[in-house]
């Protein structure tokens, strides 16, 4: 309903708080906002007037769990905070330009005039800048090869946590302690906790660059800011509905979540959100219903000594101490069945217990491409019985997809694996449900896959030619049947597609694409893939963590496919590329986002109305989902301004209730940082501790829909 409509044939009504909570003593006249009873509404201004554009937050902890829902003001500086939970709420004005307002009491059904407080200058105003505007300030080397060399740097980094925060654009006292130069107290921080042994070799590879972060430190230290500023929502960004829960541990790093089936939006309606918190063994539930958030203990037989190059050595924690993390289980990636059932990777043995299936020549796959060890397996939980079931799989599980045919595809790196989840259902039999194979270009034009050259042998034109390919992310076509990969190598820059044809692994064919030499006019070397997804039309979108680009490929482009030598050349055709418009480092001087875009995801079925096959990413730096919408043709910035921190790896769209418009759907993701306590309020700025947070995101059809 237009806001004309509203003011016709609504009633208005005001409550009187106390002038010191916050309230104009003149009514709200010509700048009337219509309410229900279950929502906050007012008007925001400052010494300026009117403030569009700015977020208004009310959050509570009368609830079960920590809540808070969030708006934007409209142009003229009202805002509507819908269909809030019985509660007393602190509503308060956070946006660029302002320092936050001071909070006040409030309860739904009430209309409150909120006093926003210009910033007295470019620091205090930029204390709620995204990390991204912060690390802009970062000297950009002049040489071009030099800027490449310090944004693949920055990926590794980017890849766990934020950088630009004010967690780690200010040092700590105590990581001071004992240092005589700011590089020196650089040098001791990426050193301690358990990511220590991974992130100190990070930063001794960034070289003399070392020495720029510790001027970034000291100058910030000084009272210098960002020349960058962040632009306000504006258009259809003013109408996003922002709901956040706490749930989990503060000890949750890296949260997977999953709100519905991929597949078909409305399973699980009204419903659960499920979460795996690889770092604690947990399967983390949120119903948003009750406002209720949980925690189950993912079970495992294997010892707890999960040991990575980051986040699982015995090096103490400046914020825990001492035996942070000694997981079992490790689960991650997470999806939802047609039935309800939450699907995902976990580690329920020790990697050495294979079974003899994996490499015995009586099976086809094993004979075909033997797997010697898996570090992590599939576990299948089901919210009805409260039950547990296991799934032994020959392959390291990771990131999954699921088709329509009930086949679970998982990431490899060189393969894909899959588990037919009705055969399991069926036999609960896991060698008859599972397969793998390998990446096997067919070079040799036969289309079937027989003898093979290695990756590290030459072509050879009788022959296929197996190939190496990343496939952290991982997606399938329903267009074509196929398979799609991307890899996140330091500078990967690969695009794999494996048809699994009628008698896999005889008839697995793998191809795999590049972006051409013809966009270097245009760009710096393509390098650094992420994410992969595909819309209903097989388009496969994929977001560049480094070049910044989010690419379309289009195989129907392709005048033909046949890669005899294995180049990766064959569609140049088929390529595409957007880009948008961040912060880059030396305020603008290089070509390099201080940010990345961690991986794809599908809005498949317009949960946000920004279109069918939207796709999105989640950058780690501007605290943010990112959504090219195809309505539109543009990028639309979803972004998460309380608390800061928002470091999102998984989206999901669901639709709860067909009939009820844009309060009937809604976009799912989590805060999924490594470094939970750098999240606004945490440890790492020196406060009690935070949890992590579940967010649902919609859009409304403008600032003041009830």
């Amino acid at each position: 309903m237009m806001l004309g409509s509203l003011v016709k044939k609504l009633t208005y009504f005001l409550v009187l708080v106390p002038l010191g909570a916050g309230l104009f003593g003149a009514p709200l006249s010509a700048q009337n906002v219509s309410i229900d009873a279950d929502d906050i509404g007012g008007l925001v201004t400052s010494a300026n007037g009117p403030e569009g554009g700015v977020w208004v937050i009310a959050e509570t902890t009368d609830l079960p769990t920590k809540f808070a829902r969030i708006v934007v003001t409209s142009d003229d500086g009202r805002y509507v905070i819908p269909d809030l939970p019985d509660a007393n709420y602190e509503v308060f004005v956070r946006g660029y330009g302002l320092v936050d307002s001071r909070r006040v009491d409030a309860r739904p059904g009430g209309l409150f005039n909120l006093t926003a407080v210009v910033a007295p200058d470019p620091y205090a105003a930029a204390q709620v800048y995204p990390a991204a505007y912060w690390l802009s300030m970062l000297e950009s080397p002049e040489d071009p090869e030099a800027q490449r060399e310090l944004a693949l740097g920055m990926k590794q980094c980017f890849d766990c946590h934020q950088v630009g925060n004010k967690a780690t654009r200010e040092i700590l006292p105590e990581m001071r302690q004992g240092t005589a130069t700011t590089l020196e107290a650089w040098e001791r921080r990426v050193r301690v906790g358990p990511s220590g042994p991974g992130m100190a070799p990070q930063f001794d590879r960034l070289g003399q660059m070392r020495e720029r972060f510790a001027d970034w430190t000291d100058r910030i230290a000084a009272g210098e800011s960002p020349a960058i500023i962040p632009p306000r929502p504006d258009g259809v960004e003013q109408n996003v509905v922002l709901t956040l829960w706490d749930w989990g541990t503060e000890l949750d790093a890296r949260t997977d979540m999953v709100a519905s089936d991929f597949r078909d939006p409305t399973v699980n309606a009204n419903g659960a959100v499920y979460g795996v918190a690889e770092m604690t063994d947990l399967l983390t539930v949120l119903d948003p219903v009750t406002n209720i958030a949980t925690n189950i203990t993912v079970p495992s037989e294997g010892a707890p000594n999960v040991v990575s190059s980051f986040n699982a050595s015995p090096t103490p924690s400046p914020h825990f101490g001492e035996d942070v993390w000694a997981r079992s289980s490790d689960p991650r990636s997470s999806l939802i069945d047609d039935q309800g059932r939450v699907w995902f990777a976990s580690r329920h043995r020790e990697r050495s217990d294979q079974p003899e299936f994996c490499t015995s020549p009586d099976n086809p796959f094993a004979a075909n491409y033997p797997l010697t060890g898996s570090g992590r397996q599939v576990t299948m939980y089901d919210p009805r019985t409260g039950t547990f079931e296991h799934i032994d799989t020959c392959f390291t599980a990771d990131h999954n997809h699921v088709d329509h045919d009930n086949v679970l595809y998982f990431a490899q790196g060189g393969a894909v694996a899959w588990i037919d989840m009705d055969v399991w259902d069926e036999t609960h039999d896991a060698e008859a449900a599972q397969g793998w194979v390998p990446g096997v270009v067919d070079t040799n034009l036969d289309g079937r896959i027989g003898e093979w050259t290695e990756p590290d042998e030459p072509v050879d034109p009788a022959k296929d030619h197996r190939i190496n390919f990343g496939c952290y992310a991982i997606t399938h076509s329903a267009e074509d049947d196929s398979i799609w990969c991307s890899g996140i190598g330091r500078a990967a820059t690969r695009l794999t597609r494996i048809s699994l044809g009628d008698e896999p692994p005889y008839t697995s064919v793998a191809e795999f694409f590049e972006p051409p030499a013809r966009f270097a006019d245009m760009f710096p070397e393509m390098v650094g893939s992420g994410g992969v997804g595909v819309g209903s039309d097989g388009v496969v979108w994929q977001n560049w963590r480094v070049g910044g680009h989010f690419s379309q490929f289009d195989r129907e482009k392709c005048e033909s496919t046949d890669d005899r030598t294995a180049s990766g050349q064959s569609c140049p055709e088929g390529w595409s590329f957007v880009r948008k418009d961040d912060p880059t480092y030396g305020d603008g001087d290089s070509f390099y986002h201080a940010n990345e875009s961690y991986l794809t995801h599908m809005d498949s079925y317009n949960t946000l109305g920004l279109g069918y096959d939207a796709p999105t990413y989640g950058p780690v730096n501007t605290d943010a989902m990112e959504v090219y919408s195809p309505d539109l043709q543009r990028f639309v910035t979803l972004r998460v301004p309380y608390p800061l921190g928002f470091f999102p790896r998984s989206g999901n769209g669901r639709i709860d209730d067909p009939d009820t418009g844009w309060k009937g759907r809604g976009f799912w993701a989590s805060f999924s940082t490594y470094a939970t306590w750098h999240i606004e309020g945490g440890r790492g700025e020196g406060g009690p501790g935070v949890l992590p947070k579940v967010v649902k995101f919609q859009i409304r059809p403008d600032p003041l829909s009830r």
